[in-house]
């Protein structure tokens, strides 16, 4: 079995719990969209940060390209907001850790490309549409499936803690506007 196979299916519940959630945001509303962008601004600049200490560049040389959090930024501000508070980002100690928490990052990244047929042309929407390299998500799952993980405990620890943070953050977000 794949290491993004092990995470797959490791992750899975995790994984449809946060798609349910977010899935509740109608995109298409200004005021739900801005709701959608800052409960992922309270997760996405945090996890990009921590990446960047724990030394990420190392097993992802094109990381900068990655990186979403000014992306998000930009549209938040484009629709007069500010920055939410973030969440801490789940601890990244070992590459294992680094890899679960890079798998959930990058993935969020083909939900996002399907969110933003929804996003009407009038609102900002280059957080759901980055423009990287081409083939990245597969020049992605092929670095993560050869990455020489033995173990993939930690893996799937970070991915469900960062899967648990998202789902945490569109929360707070939906409370704050009910």
């Amino acid at each position: 079995m794949s290491f993004r196979s092990v995470l797959r299916a490791q992750t899975a519940d995790c994984h449809a719990e946060v798609d349910k959630l977010f899935g509740t945001f109608d995109l298409s509303d200004r005021e739900q969209y801005r709701t959608f962008l800052r409960a992922h601004a309270r997760v996405v600049p945090a996890a990009e940060n921590a990446l960047d200490e724990a030394g990420v560049v190392r097993l992802l040389p094109d990381w900068p390209e990655r990186r979403r959090a000014q992306l998000l930024l930009a549209d938040i501000g484009e629709l007069g907001d500010r920055m939410p508070e973030r969440l801490p980002p789940p601890p990244l100690h070992d590459e294992a850790a680094l890899w679960g928490a890079l798998y959930v990052l990058e993935g969020s990244k083909l939900g996002g490309a399907l969110l933003a047929k929804s996003v009407p042309d009038a609102l900002p929407s280059s957080y759901l549409t980055p423009r990287g390299p081409k083939g990245a998500i597969r020049i992605f799952m092929d670095r993560l499936d050869t990455s020489g993980v033995g173990d993939p405990a930690a893996a799937v620890a970070a991915a469900r803690t960062l899967f648990d943070l998202f789902r945490k953050a569109g929360q707070l977000e939906l409370e704050a506007v009910s």
